[in-house]
């Protein structure tokens, strides 16, 4: 064997030895010699007798002498120097295993602790077989003891602060501590909202600012206005027809004092201001004299929707219903007077009526009911008395 494969310090070896690799060899026969100490170098002044005087022979015959643990081989020139090599060397030895460092450690290979007879007692521990079929805890239960070389000592599972961090307190008081590092992040334009680098304060006032722009303009154009009305100044009051005519009498009746007919209101009404169609849920209407400020009629119409951008005339029907006391009653004479049979006028003219028309307007889109008042000065009976009529 080569030089380069093991020492020249024949003191480590117990000689210089040219036909026995002990690296590569597993010795299994024990030392015959009864000197337990004839392995060692017999030229190393350590291992010398009590006795100086006493000539003792060496592992190869020769002469102990007086030395200082060096003989001629110590700087001897020993070649090139390599690390030892893991597997097999195929230019010295192709056919013989390789000497392995971990061998002392995975219990594979020859071992370095068993060269020159030493170490062939038991292993202070066992290897544990590989599994194959997955379940070493199954295995280890009926194979013996197992194997605790690298298992690291057992300690605290839990520290004070992870048991603390794990309580509801702690991690409430985690969270509201990031939401206020958030906060005053955002506030210095260095973190943005939800997370979004871009979305920074200066970004969002800039955001609701064209919001608020676009849904201003929007609203502009979508809410409705409350249109304006006039009645009809030739003809303000005209003749119901219809359903509405067939279900209210007409009649005047001096005991008791009442009279009750319908009629129907010409209204115009103007949407000009609207960009949308105007749609009315509900009209109300309530008519009062004029001269006795009492409420002499009613009126009411359902969902209405009216085209925007125009003048509409309208008809309200209303219901004029009063009772007095007596025909003295200055109400009942002047509506009386309104609506008796012009034959019975010299000129043939008959007096016009007077009241005041109060319209409650229930528009679709606004929060609130809005009112409109027009007085009407000269308006002729939509009807007339007979002309026996008393």
């Amino acid at each position: 064997m080569d030089y380069d494969r093991k020492s020249t310090v024949s003191s480590f070896y117990g000689g210089r030895r040219t036909s026995v690799d002990a690296l590569n060899r597993d010795y299994t026969a024990q030392l015959t010699s009864s000197d337990p100490r004839s392995r060692r170098d017999s030229s190393s002044s350590f291992f010398l007798s009590a006795s100086p005087t006493t000539p003792q022979t060496g592992s190869e015959g020769h002469i102990r002498t007086h030395s200082a643990g060096y003989n001629r081989m110590s700087y001897f020139d020993a070649g090139r120097e390599e690390p030892v090599k893991g597997g097999n060397d195929e230019f010295e030895q192709p056919n013989e295993g390789g000497w392995d460092v971990f061998a002392d450690f995975n219990n594979t290979g020859p071992r370095y602790s068993q060269a020159f007879g030493l170490g062939h007692q038991e292993p202070s521990y066992r290897q544990i077989p590989p599994s194959a079929s997955g379940k070493p805890d199954e295995e280890s239960r009926t194979q013996g003891p197992v194997e605790l070389v690298t298992v690291p000592a057992l300690g605290a599972e839990w520290g004070k602060d992870e048991l603390k961090s794990m309580t509801k307190g702690a991690r409430r008081e985690k969270k509201r501590e990031n939401l206020g590092r958030k906060w005053k992040a955002f506030n210095r334009e260095a973190y943005g909202l939800c997370g979004s680098k871009w979305l920074t304060r200066r970004t969002i006032v800039f955001i609701l600012f064209g919001t608020c722009a676009v849904v201003g303009v929007i609203l502009a154009f979508v809410i409705p206005r409350v249109p304006s009305f006039a009645v009809n100044a030739s003809n303000p009051l005209q003749q119901a027809t219809g359903s509405w005519n067939a279900s209210i009498p007409s009649e005047f009746s001096r005991f008791p004092a009442n009279f009750s007919f319908p009629a129907e209101l010409s209204l115009q009404v103007d949407t000009n201001s609207n960009f949308l169609p105007l749609v009315f849920n509900s009209l109300d209407a309530q008519v009062y004299d004029l001269n006795s400020f009492y409420l002499v009629g009613k009126g009411h119409m359902n969902h209405t929707k009216l085209p925007a951008k125009a003048f509409t005339n309208i008809l309200m029907p209303l219901n004029f219903t009063y009772v007095a006391t007596n025909d003295s009653d200055l109400t009942w004479i002047n509506w009386y007077d309104a609506c008796r049979n012009s034959i019975q006028y010299a000129n043939g003219s008959r007096p016009g009526l007077q009241f005041r028309v109060n319209i409650v307007m229930d528009i679709a889109g606004l929060p609130s009911r809005h009112a409109a008042a027009t007085t009407v000065t000269n308006a002729n009976c939509p009807f007339q008395l007979p002309a026996n009529a008393g």
